[in-house]
């Protein structure tokens, strides 16, 4: 009989990272790291420095799996009919994979987004797969805190938010960080771990990684918006 195996839907950033290492942790069995690459304006998945991930996964040890998805963001897109678009390039690569491996699951950082989250378990429910949420609800604040304490290395690499400035980008979050995080929620409402896209994430070292990340990057800001550009990245 072959082993049970799973799949992590992997962005790079901090929440994917630490639902991998919680479902390690739980003895999953990971047989693939799952990213996907989407067109700027994504619904369903984490845009900025995805071309990075292939170096945070050959140092974590586990295969990638790249998705070049075909589907488009148009202007004026009903945000709902765009998520189950966006959600079928996943489903197709897990079909495809359950003829080679016994696929038990996946693995989602999913934390607060009803809407992430709703669609990827419709979509396990159509395969008969497992959905594994670790950090489903989780306190936010108690959860970065984890992430700092445990040696997560998170840059943040977007902000889109009032009293995020530029001076955010290229920012490893660490104590004094989640400070000023919980200062701009109280004040401006954004979410601590920027659930509502107020910000996005790397995570370039960890306990479950052989070697760091390092990157060259470029700052692009534009009004109150802005995300960095990498130029070069390399494992140290």
């Amino acid at each position: 009989m072959k082993e049970d195996r799973w799949v992590s839907l992997f962005s790079g950033g901090k929440d994917s990272n630490w639902a991998l290492c919680q479902a390690l942790e739980n003895g999953l069995n990971v047989e693939y790291l799952l990213t996907v690459h989407p067109p700027a304006g994504s619904y369903m998945y984490h845009v900025p420095a995805t071309r990075v991930v292939p170096l945070v996964a050959e140092s974590i040890g586990i295969e990638l799996i790249e998705i070049e998805p075909e589907f488009e963001i148009p202007g004026d897109v009903d945000s709902g009919e765009q998520g189950d678009k966006e959600i079928k390039c996943i489903k197709n690569s897990l079909i495809e994979m359950e003829d080679e491996i016994n696929l038990k699951g996946i693995i989602a950082g999913a934390v607060e987004s009803e809407y992430q989250r709703s669609r990827i378990q419709k979509m396990c429910d159509e395969l008969d797969i497992v959905l594994y949420a670790p950090l489903w609800k989780s306190d936010p604040l108690v959860m970065i805190n984890k992430m700092v304490e445990t040696g997560f290395e998170i840059m943040i690499v977007s902000v889109a938010a009032d009293g995020m400035e530029e001076s955010w980008l290229g920012r490893y979050i660490d104590n004094k960080a989640i400070v000023e995080l919980k200062a701009i929620n109280e004040k401006y409402g954004v979410h601590i771990l920027g659930e509502g896209g107020e910000y996005e994430t790397l995570v370039t070292n960890g306990p479950h990684m052989n070697r760091g990340v390092e990157i060259e990057y470029d700052v692009f800001w534009e009004q109150n918006w802005g995300e960095i550009r990498v130029k070069n990245a390399w494992l140290n």
